[in-house]
């Protein structure tokens, strides 16, 4: 995907609720794109990024640290989700309460859910519980993005050598890759092609429900 020269502008990013249950999450109509990762995979900071809020998100180097699904609303039309770390646990369909009852609930039910970010650290190997969850994720056919996170701790060469083998480690359960995007909040790197591609689903999601109201 070519990056444009600059990205989607982002006027206003608030707070708006915690929700432990999807029963108690916000009864709106705003398009929601959903991050989540294993703990400690530096989700807090990349949320702050792409807001370009240094304290939106709480950002902590304890693992788990975020419990509940906690709803920022972005420019006044679309929802920024930030969902529970899976941890350590198994997330095979029928071990689903393992990673998080409330938010396998979220990803299955909520219909106003356009897209979630998968986020994988890019310093290590595959790992063997965000291969699983990426394997529930498909089950359940949620759409999803990866984002490979905290590149700058790394030479790009060595990025991308761990993105390959990523690539073939996946390859066991699908076919190939879906969009993913490569960042590191540290040298600020990603956020334009992350809000670029946001931007995108939003208009598609628009035309889509244009489309919808026309032909009933």
């Amino acid at each position: 995907m070519i990056a444009r020269l600059s990205a989607m502008k982002i006027k206003s990013a608030e707070f708006e609720i915690s929700a432990q249950t999807l029963a108690t999450c916000p009864r709106w109509a705003l398009p929601e794109f959903a991050f989540i990762g294993r703990s400690n995979v530096g989700k807090s900071s990349l949320v702050n990024l792409l807001a370009e809020r240094n304290a939106l998100a709480k950002a902590s180097v304890t693992p788990g640290k975020t419990k509940l699904i906690n709803f920022f609303r972005i420019n006044g039309n679309w929802s920024l989700v930030d969902l529970p770390g899976y941890g350590y646990a198994r997330v095979a369909k029928e071990q689903r309460a393992d990673f998080n009852e409330a938010v396998a609930n979220f990803l299955e039910k909520r219909d106003n859910l356009i897209r979630v970010f998968v986020l994988i650290d890019s310093r290590i190997p595959p790992q063997k519980i965000d291969l699983q969850f990426l394997n529930w994720l498909m089950t359940v056919d949620v759409p999803f993005a990866i984002i490979f996170t905290k590149a700058d701790k790394q030479s790009a060469s060595v990025t991308q050598s761990n993105i390959a083998i990523f690539k073939r480690t996946a390859a066991e359960i699908m076919p190939t890759l879906p969009q993913y995007f490569v960042t590191s909040a540290t040298a600020k790197t990603g956020r334009v092609e992350i809000l670029d591609f946001i931007e995108q689903e939003l208009a598609a999601a628009k035309a889509a429900s244009k489309a919808a109201a026309q032909n009933p």
